[in-house]
């Protein structure tokens, strides 16, 4: 018991001292594997494992589909998306915010990069926001939970490493995921709506913007534009993989932000160091859940839970209740991506077993990691937005709480009517 118990206490000692969550998955997986079965397949593991991993082909879509959120978050392709929200929307009640939803909503389908999204968000539109006297809690707030929705409008990284971890097709997963991407978008809308009803004062009403100008916002945004129908058309229909569509499209990025979008060489050497950066953050954390991975096929646990948790006899909703309501708690402490890799062995076989669609799962997952990425303690899209635009945190967390109801609401609705992400999928690819 000591020998199971131990390394994952290991794991949450490290976390709270501080080590990257990573590193603390390799101490406390390596530390399991030693204790549970030797040096010599420690070693074995150690020697082998990390570069049969990292070196899949499908992963060159994470630095590939980072790069182009980057190139296009420095250049003025999001400006340009903002200013066209703007436009059309600017004038309502709140419009500032609403546009700042609608340009994200935009950005999402360009990156897959969830801090990309709020940081570049954050840098153009708060300003604005500020200048026409939006309440901060309100400007903040929105950019901040608006910028979750790259997390679920494809190109996804969370849909990506998922339909990775399940075998689960990642094309099916990326067209799961627009429908619960645009309800969360509107989610968004309706609750910045109510509260600017309810408090006129946080969002003064601005002049309407003239019909050329809108037509002229719109000519702004086609290249990006034709450059989402391509990456998305083109995995859609089968025509390219997602990695020769990452490829294609953050080549695409560096054209479209050199020539049309401003991006001078500093910025562009800053897009490749974040994206380097990103990257291998994320690489040492799929290495470091592929050993604690290890550990736990060692010891038996996700089997020996799935057999208690089965013996419980209870039906499958309730079981999905409690897994839902975990990883919410969880993803208030932990990174996102490292809640996926380190659960995703106990939780995926459990869902399975009880019968339930793979794909269905990864939507259900991934907005859950939504919603953490905004709330406290570790909320690092709050984190990002707050840093972006010199704010105290707490004014972050006060608005998105306000906005939250509506990520909720959604949640719900994909819990309780699976159609909802599954039959776009089904209508597209069949049974």
């Amino acid at each position: 018991m000591f020998d199971v118990a131990f390394p994952i206490v290991l794991f949450l000692v490290t976390l709270v001292l501080g080590m990257p969550i990573g590193f603390s998955l390799i101490v406390a997986g390596a530390t399991g594997v030693w204790m549970n079965a030797g040096w010599m397949p420690l070693l074995g593991i150690l020697r082998a494992e990390p570069y049969r991993h990292a070196s899949s082909f499908l992963l060159t879509t994470i630095p590939l589909f980072i790069l182009m959120a980057e190139l296009l978050a420095r250049g003025t392709v999001v400006k340009s998306m903002f200013r066209c929200a703007y436009a059309f929307v600017g004038h309502l009640r709140g419009g500032l915010a609403l546009a700042a939803v609608g340009a994200n909503a935009g950005f999402a389908a360009l990156s897959g990069s969830s801090t990309a999204a709020a940081a570049a968000m954050a840098r153009i539109s708060i300003p604005e926001m500020r200048r026409f006297g939006y309440d901060d809690r309100l400007s903040l707030g929105t950019v901040a939970i608006a910028g979750t929705l790259a997390i679920m409008i494809p190109p996804s990284l969370g849909l990506i490493i998922y339909g990775i971890l399940t075998e689960s097709s990642i094309g099916r997963l990326f067209v799961a995921g627009i429908v619960p991407g645009l309800l969360s978008a509107l989610g968004f809308v309706v609750s910045i709506m109510i509260w600017v009803r309810r408090d006129p004062s946080i969002a003064p009403q601005v002049m309407r913007t003239a019909w050329p100008d809108r037509l002229r916002s719109l000519t702004a945004i086609g290249p990006a534009m034709l450059l989402v129908v391509f990456v998305a058309g083109s995995i859609y229909s089968g025509a390219a993989t997602p990695t020769e569509a990452a490829a294609i499209g953050a080549l695409a990025a560096l054209v479209i932000s050199v020539t049309l979008g401003g991006l001078r060489r500093t910025e562009m050497l800053a897009a490749f160091r974040s994206s380097i950066r990103s990257t291998a953050l994320i690489f040492t954390i799929i290495i470091g859940a592929m050993i604690f991975g290890k550990y736990l096929a060692i010891t038996r646990l996700p089997q020996d839970l799935l057999e208690v948790i089965v013996a419980l006899d209870v039906p499958g909703w309730v079981i999905i209740a409690i897994l839902v309501m975990i990883y919410l708690v969880m993803g208030c402490f932990l990174d996102q991506l490292a809640v996926m890799l380190l659960t995703l062995p106990l939780t995926f076989p459990l869902v399975m077993g009880l019968g339930y669609d793979p794909i269905w799962w990864g939507i259900v997952l991934t907005k859950t990691s939504e919603i953490g990425m905004v709330t406290p303690p570790l909320g690092l899209n709050s984190y990002v937005v707050s840093a972006s635009a010199n704010a105290p945190l707490e004014k972050t967390f006060a608005g998105v709480w306000r906005l939250l109801i509506g990520d909720l609401i959604v949640l719900l609705l994909l819990l309780l009517f699976p159609a909802i992400s599954l039959a776009l999928p089904g209508w597209w690819y069949g049974p």
